[in-house]
C-alpha cells in the first residue's frame, strides 16, 4: 500500500513509519523538521510542511490508499492544534479525492467503558479534568471528521507508554475496553495500521488499551 503520515515525528507517528515500512508498504511521512524523523528506507519520503496550507498537502496525499495521523497536542498549552491540523489534512484529502484516514484521539473523549470500578472511573474524571481543553480539541477534531466526506476512523488509547510491540491490545469499535489503563505507543501504531482495511470501523471511534 502507499501510505501518508502526518505527525511523523512523534511517538505515534514514528512508529506508524517504521512499522509500515517493516510490511513492505511506501510511506510519505510529513514532518516540520525532517532530523527529528529519525527513521531511513527505500521506500520512505520525507516531505516538509508546516501543516497550514491544505493546497501545499495535496502532492503529498495524492494517489494514496491511506492518511494516518498521529496529529494532536503535546500538552495543554498547545490544545487546539488537533483541530486546526486535521483541518488542513481534511482539506488537501478532499480535493485529491481520497477517502481513508485514521487518527489518533484518546480515550476519555469517547464512551466510559462498561465494568469499570469506582477506581478507573475516578481516575478517568480526574484525568478528563486536568485535559479538558486538550479533550474538548479532539471532540471538535473528531467533529470535523464527521462533517467530512472522509471514510474516517478515530483511535482512542489511554495513558500512553514507550514500549516495545506486544500486539496483545484489546479494541473495541464504539466504545472502550474496560479497566483499560495502558497501551505502548507502538501497539497504538499497530492497532491503526490493522484497521485500514477494517470496514467496521469506518466512521467509528475505536477504544484500544491493554
Amino acid at each position: 500500500m502507499k501510505l501518508t503520515v502526518f505527525g511523523a515525528t512523534g511517538g505515534i507517528g514514528r512508529e506508524l513509519v517504521r512499522q509500515a515500512l517493516d510490511a513492505g508498504h511506501e510511506v510519505t511521512a510529513v514532518v516540520r523538521d525532517p532530523a527529528r524523523l529519525g527513521v531511513t528506507g527505500g521506500r520512505l519520503e520525507v516531505v516538509r510542511s508546516g501543516l497550514t496550507d491544505p493546497e501545499e498537502l495535496r502532492g503529498a496525499v495524492r494517489g494514496r490508499h491511506a492518511v494516518l495521523s498521529g496529529l494532536g497536542a503535546r500538552s495543554r498549552k498547545d490544545a487546539g492544534v488537533a483541530t486546526r491540523l486535521t483541518r488542513t489534512v481534511l482539506g488537501a484529502m478532499e480535493a485529491e479525492g481520497v477517502r481513508r484516514l485514521l487518527v489518533v484521539s484518546a480515550g476519555p473523549v469517547g464512551p466510559a467503558p462498561v465494568g469499570d470500578g469506582p477506581l478507573d472511573r475516578g481516575v478517568r474524571g480526574l484525568v478528563s479534568a486536568i485535559l479538558k481543553d486538550v479533550y474538548a480539541d479532539l471532540r471538535e477534531m473528531e467533529a470535523e471528521l464527521a462533517r467530512s466526506g472522509t471514510d474516517w476512523t478515530s483511535v482512542r488509547p489511554p495513558r500512553l507508554q514507550d514500549k516495545p510491540l506486544t500486539g496483545r491490545y484489546r479494541t473495541v469499535v464504539g466504545g472502550f475496553p474496560p479497566r483499560g489503563r495502558f497501551i505502548a505507543r507502538a501497539d497504538v501504531a499497530h492497532a491503526m495500521l490493522s484497521m485500514i482495511d477494517a470496514e467496521e470501523t469506518l466512521k467509528q471511534g475505536v477504544g484500544v488499551a491493554y
